[in-house]
C-alpha cells in the first residue's frame, strides 16, 4: 500500500450543520491524518471552474448554487491508499445508497447528491489537480510524528 493525499471538501450543509469535528474525528479514526486545512466560501467562477467535469450534465446549476451558498472546509488527507480508504469513508453518492457508518449515510440531511456532506477525490490524478486547486505546495505539510 501506498501513502497517499486526497481531498476533502466538508460541503455547506454539513459546515452549517456543525459536523465538521465529527468528521475530521473520523478521519483520525480512519489512519487519514489533515496535512493541510481551510474554510474557504466559494465564489460562483471558482464553483464552475472546479467542478466543470460536469458542466453539461442537468445538475450542474444546482450545484454550483448549493457550493456557493455557504463556506465550506477544504483539507488535505494522507495516509495508506488514502483515496480509496477516504472513498468509502463518505460512502456512496447518493445517501440513501450509502453504507451505515459511512460519512453520507449517518450524516447527509438531503437525498439530492449534491447535498451529501462531502467530496473526495476520485483518483489520484484528480486528487493532485484538486488539492493544487486549494493549496499551494507550501500550505500542504509533512508531519514528522
Amino acid at each position: 500500500m501506498a501513502v497517499e493525499r486526497t481531498l476533502s471538501i466538508i460541503k455547506p450543509d454539513a459546515v452549517a450543520n456543525k459536523f465538521i469535528g465529527e468528521i475530521y474525528s473520523r478521519f483520525a479514526a480512519n489512519d487519514l491524518r489533515i496535512v493541510a486545512a481551510r474554510m474557504v466560501h466559494l465564489n460562483k467562477e471558482q464553483a464552475e471552474k472546479f467542478y466543470a467535469i460536469h458542466k453539461n450534465r442537468p445538475f450542474f446549476a444546482m450545484l454550483i448554487e448549493y457550493m456557493i451558498s455557504d463556506p465550506v472546509m477544504v483539507t488535505v488527507l494522507e495516509g495508506e491508499d488514502a483515496i480509496a480508504k477516504y472513498r468509502t469513508l463518505m460512502g456512496a453518492t447518493m445517501p440513501e445508497f450509502a453504507a451505515p457508518g459511512s460519512i453520507r449515510y449517518d450524516l447527509a440531511r438531503d437525498g439530492r447528491a449534491n447535498e451529501n456532506a462531502v467530496h473526495g477525490s476520485d483518483a489520484s490524478e484528480t486528487a493532485a489537480e484538486e488539492i493544487k486547486f486549494f493549496f499551494k505546495s507550501e500550505e500542504i505539510f509533512d508531519l514528522k510524528r
